[in-house]
């Protein structure tokens, strides 16, 4: 059990605003530092989506929410804190320059996370006053619903620092997942590279639109992986001879000339305008907030889908209302 439940978000955005959510709905206090004009604005919308879905996920009362303080400088967020989250611009400078500020002030046994989908943990580390409590703990949007974590270690992170964060995050519901090796894009983003890319070729040659694209992942096999994964999900394909039976049935396709996925198009700008307006047509009809509590809804039912089931996300979730049913008694 943490004793100091404060942690310090540096850079509100996105990711910044979803990880206050999710801190603050686990009792945690909440110290936030962003310096752009509508950062404040932004988060404010961001917690109130949360407290809008992630209470639907468990039949388990929350902790009492925390308060949530916005300060004027890094200084003042770090102090007295057991966790940083850092959720700054993808640039390396800048996040060296404010590592350099974090440190000077934070306390040395705190958790220092990087949001970072790029960046592996040793390069963060560089001319760090303290690179021990440095690591990856790269989250998904949304923070406060979604339970995966990819937590990396660099060269100089301590054990100690990796253990409290696997178990401050396993405490709000969360998954972590200890990347074994450092890696350029760490393990998920380099599958949706990989789709991704895939799907520019094919709206750039033709083939299909943005909303065809997104209808065969979520018609098909999005389904799929979002209950079983990849390797499991063709494990069931190869039928009752198991995987070995699919590869020595399907391997042979992966000679074949299928894919794109060592060459990039270039985004021209008529390319990017195509991908605009076909999104334009797609989604336009309802606003960001409208999308995003869209998404929400249909991931909290998915969830409670699983969750009846005990499986994938589902069982991690009925893991985390014993927790909390266990805290409320105690």
């Amino acid at each position: 059990m943490v004793e100091n439940k404060t942690v310090a978000i540096i850079g509100g955005g996105v990711i910044g605003g979803g990880w206050a959510a999710r801190f603050a709905l686990n009792g945690w206090k909440v110290k936030v530092y962003d310096p752009s004009a509508d950062s404040r604005r932004t988060l404010t919308a961001t917690l109130e989506n949360a407290r809008r879905s992630l209470p639907r996920l468990t039949d388990a009362s929350l902790p009492a929410e925390q308060a949530m303080a916005f300060c004027d400088s890094i200084e003042q967020a770090v102090v007295d804190v057991s966790w940083i989250q850092e959720s700054v611009p993808e640039r390396l400078e800048v996040k060296h320059s404010v590592y350099r500020e974090i440190q000077a002030h934070a306390p040395k046994d705190a958790v220092l996370g990087s949001s970072t989908s790029g960046f592996k943990p040793t390069e963060l580390q560089q001319g760090a006053i303290s690179p021990e409590q440095i690591l990856v703990t790269h989250p998904f949007n949304p923070v406060y619903l979604l339970p995966l974590v990819e937590v990396v270690a660099g060269q100089e992170t301590t054990s100690i620092i990796v253990d409290r964060a696997c178990h401050i995050l396993s405490e709000m519901g969360m998954k972590p997942l200890k990347v074994r090796k450092e890696i350029d894009a760490h393990i998920a983003d380099r599958f949706l590279e990989a789709v991704w890319r895939e799907g520019l070729w094919m709206i750039k040659d033709g083939i299909a639109t943005t909303e065809e694209i997104d209808d065969a992942i979520r018609y098909g096999f999005g389904l799929r992986w979002g209950q079983m994964g990849l390797f499991e999900t063709y494990r069931v394909a190869g039928g009752e001879a198991g995987m070995a039976h699919f590869i020595a049935q399907f391997g042979p396709c992966l000679q074949w000339p299928w894919t794109k996925l060592m060459d990039v198009p270039e985004l021209t700008d008529d390319l990017v305008r195509q991908i605009a307006d076909q999104s334009d047509e797609q989604s336009g009809k309802h606003s960001i907030r409208e999308l995003e509590r869209i998404r929400d809804d249909n991931l909290v039912a998915m969830m409670r889908g699983l969750k009846e089931n005990n499986w994938g996300a589902g069982e991690l979730l009925n893991l985390h209302e014993a927790q909390l049913k266990k805290s409320s008694t105690s």
